[in-house]
């Protein structure tokens, strides 16, 4: 609010989040595995793909990941130690995950430390912690009042789109198109962890290992809990696998120093940072293709002409560094993995993401600010860009407009008759309605 509707305002609690995020995790790995394995840890938190994106971007995402973070960490300490205060904070946390995107923040740890406590034949202990009645009465103290006003302001709408929708529906079908294989996630994983996807595999190694150390065999659960289950969800997105990718983080950190042949490890960080200098031509390739759809295709179709060279300058200097520090540095491999992490973070945020952001919302934004400008009253037809609205600086409704009004649309979804167009860029469109 502070900031007003504007990109930096809604980014922000993505970012404080975030870090926030990375906050919880060193502070949990210095508590179970030392100082150092907790620097590493920062360190993979900070700089893998998926949290760099996800801090970022104008969702709730980020902040759950830390709730469902806070949450487990929580309810760690209270099995390892027995103490309740940990407990009361994990309900805590859980209220306020609950608020932030529904049952889910329940479901993630419920399962979690019901298949910990389980194969540790430890049922009663689970249920005495669940069924504690004044960290219910903190969930419910949070929950309630802010569920109860949605209901009395939204009606059936909230239950419908809140609960039923994003939550039930999600998981039991294909929503938006946004489907997938049972092994999407099994691919996922290791792309977002780029460039720690060479440890993973070390730490995987070590997996039987780890099943014999509590917290360990706690954290495996944990990731593999929430891999598994969102396998058999029907709606399948990226984002959805970091709520269990914070163990990871840590498993990757405990294990720093179990990577052997180094050359393994450098495929990944090469791989990334090659992917960054090519990607303008890998998009206007997609562009000419038949992949997708035309609105999709016709925002890459300005790869080539939306590139500076700046770009490809920072992309390759970024790719010719790390082979030099591959090369001329003495360092264990960990170390040099963390160098690639700071490097394509970089590269990520000052380069990529500000290009990747202009093919996507560019023609957008621009029609955006163009209609605020002209100030008449305008609808998105069959088009969903809550961004626009934002730009405008109004609420756009997404509707026909009346007779002689103005509509942003995609290219694809232009109407046959009736309709002016009066711009195209990309595969944004504003129109006009026709007098009849």
């Amino acid at each position: 609010l502070a900031f007003g509707p504007t990109e930096w305002g809604f980014r922000l609690p993505s970012g404080l989040a975030a870090v926030a995020w990375c906050y919880a995790t060193w502070h949990f790995a210095r508590e179970r595995f030392g100082p150092d394995a907790a620097l590493t840890a920062l360190a993979v938190a900070a700089t893998t793909l998926g949290p760099l994106i996800i801090g970022r971007a104008a969702t709730a995402d980020a902040l759950l990941n830390l709730l469902l973070a806070l949450t487990l960490f929580d309810a760690w300490r209270h099995l390892e130690s027995g103490r309740r205060a940990p407990l009361l904070r994990s309900f805590l946390w859980m209220g306020l995950g609950a608020l932030t995107k529904g049952p889910i923040a329940l479901l993630v740890p419920g399962a979690v430390t019901l298949l910990y406590c389980a194969s540790r034949g430890q049922w009663k202990r689970w249920l005495q912690s669940i069924a504690d009645p004044v960290g219910w009465g903190l969930f419910l103290l949070l929950v309630v009042p802010w569920y109860a006003a949605a209901l009395k302001i939204h009606g059936q709408l909230f239950i419908d789109g809140f609960i039923l929708r994003h939550n039930v529906e999600r998981f039991s079908g294909t929503l938006e198109g946004h489907g997938g294989s049972v092994a999407y996630y099994l691919v996922a994983v290791p792309l977002l962890l780029m460039p720690w996807t060479g440890p993973l595999v070390a730490a995987l190694g070590r997996l039987r290992q780890d099943l014999g150390t509590g917290v360990r065999r706690f954290l495996w659960i944990w990731a593999a809990f929430v891999i598994a289950f969102f396998s058999l969800s029907g709606t399948k997105l990226p984002h959805y696998v970091l709520y269990g990718c914070t163990p990871l983080f840590l498993l990757i950190a405990a294990h720093r120093w179990a990577p052997s042949r180094a050359w393994a490890h450098w495929i990944a960080p090469v791989a990334l940072l090659a992917l960054y200098a090519l990607l303008p031509w890998i998009l206007a390739l997609l562009s000419a293709s038949t992949a997708g759809d035309a609105y999709s295709r016709a925002q890459l179709g300005r790869a080539l002409s939306a590139v500076s060279p700046v770009y490809f300058l920072a992309t390759a200097a970024a790719l010719v560094v790390w082979l030099a520090v591959i090369r001329a540095l003495q360092l264990p491999i960990w170390h040099k993995l963390a160098l690639a992490g700071a490097l394509q973070a970089l590269t990520l945020v000052a380069i990529v993401v500000p290009y990747a952001g202009e093919l996507a919302q560019g023609p957008v934004k621009r029609a955006g600010l163009k209609l605020r400008e002209a100030g008449e009253p305008v609808t998105l037809l069959s088009y969903t860009a809550p961004s626009f609205s934002v730009y405008r600086q109004a609420v756009t409704p997404r509707r026909q407009p009346e007779p002689g009004g103005l509509a942003v649309t995609r290219i694809d979804r232009l109407p046959e008759i009736g309709y002016e167009i009066l711009s195209v860029e990309g595969g944004v469109a504003i129109i006009r309605r026709q007098m009849p």
